[in-house]
């Protein structure tokens, strides 16, 4: 299941709540950004089947070159 398997008001919430969740986070971790999105099929490297958004507090130089996005953002985790 990917988030594209979820009915429109299932989507619309999601989305609603990965926006709810911004202030939480800046509040508590204060990110300089974010990374927010879904991996969805194999092809995208979904390795959790359940329909799921990440929300990912960025930092400047959390890595060394933030272009493309979250891809092997974790150090060592890039391979799971």
């Amino acid at each position: 299941m990917t988030i594209w398997d979820l009915n429109p008001d299932e989507y619309v919430d999601c989305f609603a709540l990965a926006r709810d969740l911004r202030p939480i986070l800046e509040a508590r971790f204060h990110p300089d950004g974010f990374n927010v999105g879904a991996n969805c099929g194999d092809a995208a490297g979904q390795s959790v089947w359940h329909a799921h958004i990440h929300v990912i507090p960025r930092y400047k130089g959390d890595t060394p070159n933030p272009r493309g996005g979250v891809r092997h953002v974790i150090p060592l985790k890039g391979n799971y």
